[in-house]
């Protein structure tokens, strides 16, 4: 990992090209920029050696043009979105650079050890205040985040955006909790004449990731990745709002671990698959962002914004939420939870993750029959944050 993580979190050090927190302990080593509050690079130990899954883009560092949004030139690991989306579109007064001022604008530190991380940022666009919070826990690989909206009322679309980085095609098996269907985004994702290029049908429906129709007849299997190299493309999933909780897993075989997302579908009722893999042929782009995967639970119509998620569309006719109404009396608390665990020979994909039999942890259970265990702080899904 670039940069310096032998200094205090409460001094930033320039990371990748960031000037960013560190939060640490014997299993967790991340960084949190201050431009943007983008979390990564990041690297957990699994099985005696450090690994990195998360996407860091090829251009951290580089000098890039004038008017460059801020989201692009710090993309990295996950971040916060609010209003998620591109934002083309204003919403009445409200012009929103895309994702939003929480994944460009500076944050301030509230507060911070070497297991955990507070942010704050005041919104100009919408008046309001964000908490980001961004924990650790002794002897887990995992990463507890929490954002805190308060003092803003109306409509808001909003959502986490991780994104992945996998080491070779078809390194990675893909799979999701229990969702109601799939489609891939209604319209042209990425225009050739700009210099995009997309290969699944725009609008199509499905109701498994392993057949997914492509706008050539023939079908993608979107539970393996990286795949379709040179495309670009864009799903969105509805999670079944019954579950206890909701999970998105990228399985790595060959690199012996599983990488896991866990939130509340009732307040992250979606999830984005933007998979990028050479299909943005404009700069900074360059075809050379590769093998990358954002997995991003949102509430939100799509990857459009805050004006298209407001609005009457499809997915708020048959009950999936696109937008959440705020009040100012009462804060919104967003908790998700970032993991990866050890898995042994023979664990292939994902198939399900359940609380183990000690309430303690997690016990997954890949298609193959094979399980694997991480200790876990499940109810800071429902109640956070950490003690």
């Amino acid at each position: 990992m670039c940069g310096d993580y032998g200094h205090s979190m409460n001094k930033p050090r320039v990371i990748a090209g960031q000037s960013s927190w560190i939060i640490k302990n014997a299993v967790v080593e991340a960084a949190v920029t201050q431009q943007a509050g983008h979390l990564g690079p990041v690297r957990f130990r699994v099985g005696g050696r450090w690994i990195e899954p998360f996407d860091l883009a090829p251009w951290a560092g580089e000098k890039l043009p004038a008017g460059t949004p801020q989201i692009l030139r710090v993309l990295r690991g996950d971040f916060f979105c609010m209003p998620f989306g591109g934002n083309e579109t204003p919403y009445h007064q409200e012009q929103y650079p895309p994702h939003g001022e929480t994944a460009n604008k500076k944050w301030r530190l509230a507060s911070g050890n070497d297991h955990a991380l507070q942010l704050v940022m005041n919104t100009a666009i919408r008046k309001g205040r964000v908490r980001k919070t961004i924990g650790l826990v002794p002897g887990q690989t995992a990463l507890y985040c929490q954002h805190v909206i308060s003092g803003m009322s109306g409509p808001m679309s909003f959502g986490h955006h991780a994104i992945l980085k996998l080491p070779k095609p078809e390194a990675g098996r893909v799979s999701v909790s229990r969702f109601h269907f799939g489609q891939v985004l209604p319209q042209v994702f990425e225009q050739s004449v700009q210099g995009g290029y997309s290969i699944l049908k725009p609008g199509a429906k499905f109701n498994s990731l392993r057949r997914v129709p492509r706008s050539d007849g023939k079908f993608a299997d979107l539970s393996v990745y990286p795949a379709r190299e040179g495309y670009e493309d864009l799903t969105l999933l509805a999670t079944d709002p019954e579950l206890p909780f909701g999970w998105t897993a990228v399985t790595v075989p060959d690199e012996g671990y599983v990488w896991f997302a866990l939130k509340d579908p009732r307040v992250l009722p979606s999830t984005v698959f933007w998979m990028s893999n050479g299909g943005r042929h404009y700069a900074p782009w360059s075809s050379r962002h590769r093998h990358a995967i954002g997995l991003e639970e949102v509430c939100s119509y799509f990857h459009l914004g805050l004006a298209e998620s407001a609005r009457r569309n499809h997915l708020n006719r048959a009950g999936i939420p696109t937008c959440a109404q705020l009040d100012p009396r009462q804060p919104l608390t967003v908790n998700y939870i970032m993991a990866v665990a050890a898995i042994p020979r023979g664990f292939d994909c994902v198939k399900d993750i359940r609380p183990d039999a000690t309430g303690k942890g997690l016990k997954l259970i890949a298609q193959s029959g094979k399980s694997a265990n991480a200790k876990m702080e499940l109810s800071f899904l429902s109640s956070g944050p950490l003690a």
